[in-house]
């Protein structure tokens, strides 16, 4: 088996990203990447940013809105953090190992984790690593960050989580729900970690792994490519500048937002946006395929659980 190892010595998040997308398409070995983001907000790919993220007192402080190509939902990055990637050929894709590589080396630190339901890592019951996965061509990602030593004051500044979403975890605030590693043993640090992480992702997989210079990624033509889309205003915001979110609720599966343009004369559904934090992709897709150019009065017919909840809404 071939292992790669690769440690980005950037803080700009539109680089970070495109790495991680061009390893994706290329890589050809089980690759682990860490990487920094200095004062991000990440959305997922189906969110609206302004419902996700205060996004002018972002900007203004300097700081990234960044869209990813996964499912999922807001998280906030700083640089006394750590991100990962798992990019891993599809025959060798495994998340159980995946999450295995992160459990042990923060519990080598003396720490108890814990995997909660499809794309949490707790410890004492809170958590510090949320994950999100997408399947590639060749390679499959998984994905998360590792919150060590984060601005909780920051990340409440910024991020806008949903009452609904709240109120079904049970806390008063997001910040309740997340904890910084170095709260509970302040040894650990992005510093530490970093050769931890790689220790037990050898450990696991059994083989040394080759270490990849960043800078010589960063000058390959299809990276800058990469990080000019990830950096553009269209993928980052998106219509959601000019349409008024209609209708959301809170799901078992998610939170939504419907914003729909109509013809009035036609009682036709003209343009649709859909902003989620659900990991299913392609129902989302195809919910918005089913409602652009449907009816007003009638919901499009479909048996997928998802899409039955989206058109609840909005008829």
């Amino acid at each position: 088996m071939k292992l790669q190892f690769i440690v980005s010595n950037q803080t700009e998040p539109y680089w970070n990203i495109s790495v991680e997308n061009y390893l994706v398409e290329t890589a050809d070995a089980v690759t682990l990447y860490l990487w920094r983001n200095r004062r991000t907000v990440v959305i997922g790919q189906n969110q609206n940013p302004f419902s996700e993220c205060n996004v002018e007192a972002l900007e203004a402080d300097g700081g990234y809105l960044m869209r990813r190509k996964t499912g999922g939902g807001a998280v906030y990055h700083d640089d006394g953090n750590i991100n990962f990637s798992f990019v891993v050929p599809k025959a060798l894709y495994d998340q159980t190992r995946q999450f295995g590589v992160i459990q042990r080396a923060v519990e080598s630190f003396g720490l108890h984790t814990e995997l909660s339901g499809r794309n949490d890592i707790l410890v004492e019951g809170r958590k510090f690593s949320g994950n999100a996965f997408s399947k590639g061509r060749v390679n499959d990602l998984h994905h998360g960050t590792i919150l060590i030593k984060g601005n909780m004051d920051d990340l409440a500044r910024y991020l806008k989580p949903k009452p609904a979403k709240l109120q079904k975890h049970g806390v008063a605030s997001v910040r309740s729900r997340v904890v910084n590693l170095s709260e509970l043993n302040p040894g650990i640090n992005a510093e530490v970690l970093a050769p931890r992480l790689r220790e037990a992702f050898e450990a696991e997989y059994g083989c040394v792994a080759t270490e990849v210079s960043f800078e010589s990624l960063m000058q390959l033509p299809g990276v800058r490519e990469l990080h000019d889309h990830f950096a553009s205003p269209e993928w980052k915001y998106g219509r959601w500048r000019t349409f008024t979110a209609q209708r959301s609720a809170q799901f078992d599966w998610g939170g939504v937002e419907v914003a729909l343009t109509v013809d009035e004369a036609r009682g036709v559904i003209t343009d649709v946006q859909i902003a989620s934090d659900a990991l299913d992709l392609a129902a989302l897709d195809l919910a918005r395929t089913l409602l652009t150019g449907a009816s007003t009065a009638v919901a499009p017919q479909s048996d997928n659980p998802i899409l039955k909840d989206i058109f609840s809404i909005l008829y």
